[in-house]
């Protein structure tokens, strides 16, 4: 099968690669179509020494499969896990000792034709939810587990600095809150996109500091952090959405004499990101720039590396 596979930071098109076999408790998924993720990117970098077909963000259909999966579109939490170590039986299993990370860790990912995983890891796709919106799943299910992880009220001055995919996605659904926010970014396209969902948005220049109960840091650069960390009252909270291919400095005095609270967030609740697309609480379609076919991939990443880009999706069965 084709698949674009990752070594020593070399991305190729490899057409030789043998179609996955599922093991026990696996379903074989038929990939859709796929979103190139700023984790791709950072892979690329040497964020993590993986080798393999990269990609996590997927929509696919179930060839072999439990009953109720089989031939319908799913989705796929991405961390497959052991279930009996301690942090799986303490509820906390996307941390799993022994887990595979769909196109991270130890398990080939989503921009090759066909990938396997757990059946549990699976959720179908609600028939009126599109393809395209589908794809957007993990990504939003990532942006809501902040709400999982820090209670947010009415009333609670919210930042988000990042206008890209991410960003887009965290302040679509932290708006729903009912909190105080403001989104800042550098590309006024990109902030008229939330502008038109009524989320007020700004600079960098317009943030003022130490007034913000919590910010989020959707860049995944030193700068971004660092306006986040400025713009935080005393005892806020500041969430890191991010991941860095680099070393990041801090100011750790700031952090400890105004008792910061530093949270790292992940991966989300797919349930509720499904719901919210089905429900058109949120809007995706005006994040995607470009779509190609499989075989175009190192095109495609080509221009998801180029600044200021926003979804890049990957398209497997182009007769789908």
């Amino acid at each position: 099968m084709n698949g674009l596979w990752l070594a020593d930071r070399q991305l190729q098109l490899r057409t030789d690669l043998p179609t996955p076999q599922p093991a026990s408790g696996e379903a074989l998924v038929r990939v859709l179509q796929a979103g190139i993720c700023n984790t791709d990117l950072e892979l690329l970098r040497g964020y993590y020494p993986y080798a393999g077909v990269l990609g996590h963000e997927f929509v696919g259909v179930v060839e072999t499969g439990p009953a109720h999966l089989a031939g319908r579109r799913v989705v796929g939490e991405i961390n497959a896990v052991c279930g009996h170590c301690r942090y799986c039986t303490s509820g906390n299993s996307t941390h799993c000792e022994n887990r595979t990370v769909l196109g991270i860790v130890n398990r080939a990912g989503a921009f090759a034709e066909y990938l396997c995983l757990p059946e549990e890891n699976l959720h179908l796709v609600p028939d009126s939810v599109s393809t395209d919106a589908a794809t957007f799943t993990e990504p939003l299910a990532a942006a809501l587990e902040i709400q999982q992880q820090i209670s947010i009220q009415t009333g609670d001055r919210v930042l988000v600095i990042g206008d890209g995919k991410l960003g887009q996605l965290v302040a679509q659904t932290l708006a729903l809150t009912g909190c105080d926010l403001l989104a800042v970014g550098r590309h006024p396209e990109k902030l008229a996109n939330l502008e038109a969902r009524g989320i007020p948005t700004g600079y960098a220049d317009t943030v003022q500091s130490r007034t913000f109960d919590i910010a989020v840091e959707c860049t995944g650069n030193p700068e971004g952090f660092a306006i986040a960390l400025g713009a935080l009252r005393p005892r806020g909270t500041l969430v890191l959405k991010s991941t860095y291919a680099g070393q990041l400095s801090l100011d750790a005095s700031a952090i400890v004499v105004d008792e910061i609270t530093l949270i790292g967030s992940r991966c989300g609740p797919f349930p509720e990101a499904l719901q919210l697309l089905a429900g058109g609480k949120v809007d995706v379609s005006a994040l995607i720039q470009a779509r190609y076919p499989l075989t175009d991939g190192l095109t495609a990443f080509n221009l998801a590396r180029q600044r200021g880009v926003l979804k890049v999706l990957l398209e497997m069965d182009t007769e789908t």
